[in-house]
């Protein structure tokens, strides 16, 4: 069979969507990043149940039980480990991507799933309020890790052109798992109190399949060659996901990226903060991230009850208005994915921050001049903005501007700090809503407005451009020179000649003299 070569406007090779580059997104987000948005929502509807639970332990210990603000703060404690968990599991992206790859870190760390859903489903057996807590924060480890590697996972096996849409499919999940855990949540199904250790363990189940399945996938061609220098296992991974398309122009990519690298070494964070030739690329990640969870998205998620109740809609019908409200999150997130090869990363981030503001500052008026249904439509609008761009883009742009020996770095403190933020806000904002009232939403719409200007004044479109393309447009800023990408006098260039299969190659070694 002939292969099947599709070029880009500018001549370049360009992969097509394969089953496998499909299956392999589907089923890294699926056991991994779908798991983090249903534990951000898992706690919201057996929240009296598990209290309750936790009341009634301490009565069975001491005789006596907990006062009203001590249970408040003991449930407050079990909702935010989870993200105190994300924090440590984000710190350790870094060595665990170097060490083992990217599908190898996805795969190993399943076992932290099994053992906080185990805690988490026999904390009523064994009647351990502490079991609950400690398998919540070993999730949130997981999320932490698999929040940062999913993304530069999908990031690094796609073709440049697919490189948006495959980087959005994890957010889709995120927001599919957000929906799972609210329909779960409804009293017709899982929201009985016998059923909230059932509720919080069913994590276990999309782990299982991914560990059953995701093994059978390859490594990441571009961890292969750059950092493992393996070509043969690069071929093969190449072929796995790039099954009609001529792989020796990405080969030639990865090793222009290679040779531009001072070094094949992974660089640590305190080297990517002090390494000046990536000194915008990491202030944009920490906009960027920094700004995604203090936007308002978790304030509006932890306090959306409270805005429907406000608004006259009748208790028993807010559970399933809170459904309708992921039902539209999974929605906005189909349209980011799907419109973002088109549009491009900057449209997104900038029109999703900036009607995420709009929405902001219209639940201030809305709430100054009592107008509930208008504060209602706001939050619907909040989120649909967060999940168009910025709830994804974010991550994806992680990977884009950075080459292959500073992404772990990158990727160590984009999750650090978005976990820390995500921590924060959940934290201080009933203190700032006593403090501001109504106004509290104009910092969020501050913060927006500021993350958009960001991007429109500072961040490059990185739509079809390679890593070293991207880290090419940031060299003026950066206040670097292009021969300075070229400090080794002598490089060795690995060449493929003929292919025959996965495995018949031809090396052929070309020596670059260094032109001054």
């Amino acid at each position: 069979m002939a292969e099947e070569v599709l070029l880009a406007e500018d001549g370049k090779c360009v992969g097509s969507l394969t089953k496998s580059l499909l299956a392999v997104a589907f089923l890294a987000s699926f056991g991994s990043s779908m798991l983090y948005g249903y534990n951000l929502a898992v706690v919201n509807s057996p929240a009296e149940y598990i209290k309750a639970f936790y009341n009634q332990t301490m009565v069975a210990r001491n005789g006596t039980g907990l006062d009203d603000k001590t249970l408040t703060l003991f449930y407050s404690v079990t909702v935010s480990v989870f993200a105190i968990g994300g924090m440590v599991g984000s710190l350790m992206v870094g060595i665990l991507v170097t060490r083992f790859g990217r599908k190898g870190t996805l795969v190993r760390i399943t076992c932290l799933v099994f053992i906080g859903g185990a805690f988490m489903g026999f904390s009523r057996t064994f009647g351990s309020p502490e079991m609950i807590i400690v398998g919540r924060f070993i999730t949130g480890v997981h999320s932490g890790i698999s929040l940062s590697v999913v993304p530069m996972y999908l990031g690094e096996i796609a073709p440049k052109n697919l490189r948006g849409f495959l980087g959005l499919v994890p957010s889709i999940f995120i927001c599919l798992g957000v929906f799972i855990a609210q329909i779960l949540g409804l009293h017709e199904l899982l929201g009985k109190e016998e059923h909230w250790p059932l509720f919080l363990s069913l994590v276990v189940i999309p782990t299982m399949f991914q560990l059953m399945l995701l093994p059978w996938f390859p490594e990441s061609p571009r961890y292969l060659l750059i950092e493992k220098r393996n070509v043969h296992a690069t071929i093969t991974a190449l072929k796995w996901y790039r099954s009609k398309v001529n792989i020796q122009a990405e080969i030639e990519e990865m090793q222009e990226e290679q040779r531009s690298m001072s070094s094949v070494q992974t660089v640590s964070v305190i080297g990517l903060l002090k390494d000046r030739s990536v000194r915008w690329q990491v202030i944009t990640i920490v906009v960027v991230n920094i700004g995604m969870q203090l936007s308002g998205i978790d304030a509006i998620w932890f306090y959306t009850n409270a805005i429907f109740k406000n608004a006259g809609i009748p208790v028993p019908q807010i559970q399933y208005t809170t459904v309708g409200t992921g039902a539209i999150e999974v929605i906005a997130g189909c349209v980011g994915c799907f419109t973002i090869e088109r549009l491009g990363r900057r449209p997104l981030m900038i029109g999703g921050f900036t009607f995420m503001g709009i929405c902001c500052a219209g639940i201030t008026l809305s709430l100054m001049f009592q107008s509930h249904y208008i504060s209602v439509a706001c939050v619907v609008g909040i989120i649909a903005g967060f999940c168009i761009g910025p709830a994804g883009v974010p991550f994806l742009i992680t990977a884009e501007l950075f080459k292959q020996s500073h992404r772990p770095a990158a990727y160590t403190v984009a999750g650090c700090l978005n976990w820390l933020s995500n921590f924060t806000i959940g934290f201080v904002f009933p203190f700032l809503q006593m403090s501001a009232g109504a106004y509290c939403y104009l910092v969020f719409f501050g913060v927006c407005t500021a993350v958009a200007a960001y991007v429109f004044f500072i961040v490059p479109e990185t739509k079809n451009k390679t890593f070293v393309e991207i880290s090419q447009m940031f060299a003026a800023r950066n206040g670097m020179l292009e021969e300075e990408s070229s400090e080794l006098g002598v490089f060795n260039s690995l060449k493929l000649g003929k292919m025959n299969g996965y495995g018949a190659v031809e090396l052929e070694y070309e020596v670059i003299e260094n032109k001054k």
